[in-house]
């Protein structure tokens, strides 16, 4: 196990009726803006909620943050802050939402040139504006992490941010908005969180026996629960497990003490950057092709998971490694998910050579848990998914 340090000081704020809680959170004095999507909060009863949680506060309200957070749009969020004396974001949404409310966070006391250099140039917030959240679509594990993706449709990119100062002070998570998600949210956070955990697990083995558990019961778990919750999303009992697989996916744990993956994210961004196609559907293009272009590399692991979690015990070591892969795609197209990029769009010829320009441009050339996948390698996988 190599040496690590953790440290996650989000609060969870977990069960029925917890959105109440809200206020005891924000301090009394605070100046509150509070960020959401595209309405849904306002049809489902969550916006209420929240409004009359916080009833007799200061607050204002930013609404139109759409999926994959545009980065024109929270420039608009950002003058408010600045304009209206901020000092305190609440995100009610999904990913979308709380990454834009991370970016805001940052860019609030961001004092450089133009706060897209927080994107571009790699900057780590290590303070930023306080924030919280009340989770609305679990898929992402924003709400426990200090991660953030933004898009900028003008230059059509989709780039991470991070940095100590930008875990939520508080998140509330109550299972019971899930009964309102359409199916293709539910499917699209099964996928995500699954994929999260194949991020962190699906390199080589680091002799992390606990973590390499960890990560395999969340998958488990999302195999057992996820046919359920897509099928009944007012059965609490399977969303409250879905919830949580998704937050306890991406929120540091399960990546301590070994190595970890990435490039499909990194490659999956692109193509929603290119074509809008669905975060989740894009790593589920994308990481077949990965894992069969790397098999000797990952083949030890994808074995010893396709044992674990798909109870694959027949065979070579080879066998099971290459039946993992099967199962896994297997798997994103049971829940109506395809996994080739001619799925979703008929203008995929000479994406890989671009995606592979785009990442040189960048100088990302070791891509991956040894580090070693180039702009070239990044083409044929890419060209693999078509």
């Amino acid at each position: 196990m190599r040496d690590f340090e953790f440290k996650n000081p989000t609060k969870i704020i977990f069960g029925k009726g917890k959105i109440a809680e809200v206020a005891t959170e924000i301090p009394a004095e605070a100046k509150i803006l509070m960020l959401y999507g595209g309405g849904s909060i306002k049809t489902n009863g969550i916006y209420e909620q929240v409004k009359d949680a916080l009833k007799g506060r200061q607050l204002i309200e930013f609404g139109g943050i759409p999926a994959n957070p545009e980065y024109d749009i929270l420039l608009q969020a950002l003058k408010v802050i600045k304009e209206q004396g901020i000092n305190y974001l609440l995100a009610v949404g999904g990913g979308s939402v709380i990454d834009g409310t991370k970016f805001l966070s940052s860019a609030a006391l961001y004092d450089g040139d133009s706060p897209w250099d927080i994107l571009t140039k790699g900057i780590r917030t290590v303070k930023g504006m306080p924030f919280g959240t009340v989770l609305t679509i679990p898929a992402t594990g924003s709400e426990m992490n200090s991660g953030a993706v933004i898009t900028r449709a003008e230059t059509q990119e989709k780039l991470g941010m991070g940095g100590p100062g930008l875990f939520p002070e508080f998140s509330v998570l109550d299972p019971q908005v899930v009964s309102s998600l359409p199916k293709r949210q539910i499917v699209n956070g099964i996928t995500d969180a699954y994929t999260h955990v194949l991020e962190q697990y699906m390199t080589y083995p680091a002799g992390a026996y606990l973590q390499d558990r960890f990560a395999e019961s969340i998958m488990q778990t999302l195999v057992d629960v996820g046919p359920r919750v897509i099928e009944n999303p007012a059965d609490y009992e399977a969303a409250s497990n879905f919830m949580w697989c998704c937050t306890m996916a991406l929120n540091g744990l399960i990546q301590k003490g070994v190595p970890t993956d990435w490039a499909v994210h990194s490659m999956g961004h692109e193509l929603t950057a290119l074509y809008g196609i669905d975060h989740a559907r894009t790593l589920a293009i994308v990481a077949p092709s990965h894992y069969r272009y790397n098999f000797d590399a990952k083949k030890e692991k994808l074995a010893q998971y396709a044992e674990r979690v798909w109870g694959l015990s027949q065979g070579t070591l080879e066998d099971k490694a290459t039946a993992a892969i099967e199962k896994t795609e297997e798997f994103f197209q049971s829940m109506d998910i395809q996994t080739k990029l001619s799925d979703y769009t008929d203008a995929f010829e000479g994406t890989a050579e671009l995606i592979a320009k785009r990442f040189s441009a960048r100088g990302w050339t070791g891509l991956g848990e040894h580090k070693k996948l180039a702009p070239a390698d990044v083409e044929k996988i890419i060209e693999m998914s078509y």
